[in-house]
């Protein structure tokens, strides 16, 4: 069996980000949701993630801005924040274990908790 490295690089922060977003794209449930968001904007959007993660995992300021506000108006609820946590923590167990493997599994999921949270609460504020 292989040894899995945990989430060292750019590069491997990178490999997370693609594979994660290429699965999230063929998802039957989340994957049109993101598609007709993002439509040819896909690049940049990765590369917003890159940064992303990269500040949030290896504290380096390489992303500035609010990741909530552009997810406020998706048409998703915790069925769709599931299905995203569910993708991602299978994406990335198949690729990486260690800490920084298990803190990148841990923050994304305290932000799916908190964005349902927040898009619940604005719906149901009429906001």
């Amino acid at each position: 069996m292989e040894t899995l490295k945990d989430i060292t690089t750019i590069e491997d922060i990178k490999q997370m980000v693609d594979s994660f977003y290429g699965n999230v794209r063929k998802d039957e449930l989340i994957g049109p949701i993101f598609n007709d968001k993002l439509q040819d904007r896909w690049e940049p959007h990765l590369q917003k993630m890159y940064n992303f993660w990269q500040t949030i995992l290896f504290d380096v300021r390489a992303y500035s801005g609010t990741p909530f506000p552009p997810h406020k108006q998706l048409p998703v609820d915790k069925t769709h924040f599931d299905r995203w946590i569910a993708i991602f923590n299978s994406t990335i167990d198949s690729q990486f274990a260690g800490p920084i493997t298990e803190e990148a599994k841990m923050r994304a999921t305290n932000m799916a908790f908190m964005f349902s949270h927040k898009i619940e609460y604005f719906r149901n504020q009429g906001l």
